[in-house]
């Protein structure tokens, strides 16, 4: 059976699962949705889509359609995951899976409710560096002591991953802290108990803070240390450093190295050494075999939660 794919989001990271998908058997992408129809056309001629739309409602009501991934602005998500969901399909949304608490908690009641496959993009679970660590920890050779993890842009005026003028404004909080706020707990095995934030001048034109500073405790006592900027002038992306009991790990998106920078072979981890295309493995996976995914609304929700907090401690600062 093939599964048929709604795609929204014809940007620099709806492309990048186009991609992936490329490499996934009986998987067909049947209808690209994005703003710009000029764009989303010539995206559509490139990988053969037959259906294009500005509305995401349009995709919906094609019958044919067995699952959506949506790869739209943050403050979308929630609201496009429900209306997924509602309309009967399968849903994947990129990481954030929202920036307000409660939105996400009616995700996953209604996912809950529906018994859909609905999962949320993220990817450092998935990338092969990670989940070699992942492996070590479920094994017993590896426990977690501390995380060290610099996520490091550098975005003064609002851009996308393409160098493109954005329609909205990315959010180092509910974006890029939710990748290792979740990977922090997925890697120590054990709940965040205690979190912290500080956060530097808000922009006088982007109206968010470009730097924070986050500290993570969990119940087993691993802490977590995460820096992020949107001022660095310098390498870009999020770099993980895992100090543990046995061994000393940094994580560069898929690649892998030791404490002393000697790489490590993490080709036979995963059939891709590609985290995005990993990921939707997963989800077709998960539709086809009538299970949770990895990454589950109901997995990576204590995420949110723990953003939340940390939002409501930076907002009474």
């Amino acid at each position: 059976m093939t599964i048929k794919v709604a795609l929204a989001g014809a940007g620099a990271f709806g492309i990048k699962h186009l991609d992936g998908i490329q490499n996934i058997p009986d998987v067909q992408v049947v209808s690209l949705i994005s703003r710009d129809l000029g764009k989303t056309r010539e995206v559509a001629d490139r990988y053969g889509i037959p259906h294009v739309t500005t509305d995401l409602a349009d995709s919906l009501a094609i019958k044919e359609v067995d699952a959506v991934i949506l790869c739209t602005p943050t403050q979308m998500h929630a609201s496009q995951t429900l209306a997924c969901l509602e309309a009967g399909k399968h849903v994947q949304v990129e990481i954030p899976l929202c920036d307000v608490l409660a939105e996400g908690e009616k995700v996953l009641a209604l996912q809950q409710q529906t018994g859909k496959v609905a999962m949320v993009g993220h990817t450092r679970r998935f990338n092969p560096s990670h989940q070699y660590v992942h492996q070590k920890v479920q094994a017993g050779a590896f426990n977690v002591q501390q995380m060290d993890v610099q996520t490091y842009f550098f975005r003064r005026t609002n851009m996308n991953a393409l160098g493109q003028p954005r329609s909205w404004t990315d959010h180092l909080l509910w974006h890029h802290a939710a990748h290792t706020v979740d990977l922090f707990a997925y890697q120590a095995g054990s709940p965040i108990v205690q979190a912290n934030a500080v956060q530097g001048p808000i922009h006088k034109d982007l109206g968010i803070a470009m730097d924070m500073s986050i500290q993570l405790k969990a119940a087993n006592g691993a802490i977590c240390t995460l820096s992020l900027s949107f001022n660095n002038d310098g390498p870009l992306g999020t770099f993980f450093r895992y100090i543990g009991d046995s061994a000393t790990y940094i994580a560069r998106y898929d690649d892998l190295f030791n404490g002393k920078e000697e790489k490590i072979d993490v080709s036979q981890v995963a059939v891709s050494m590609n985290g995005i295309e990993l990921q939707d493995r997963e989800f077709f996976a998960a539709i086809r075999e009538g299970r949770e995914p990895n990454a589950s609304i109901a997995q990576v929700l204590p995420c949110y939660r723990v953003l939340h907090q940390l939002e409501q401690q930076l907002n009474a600062a």
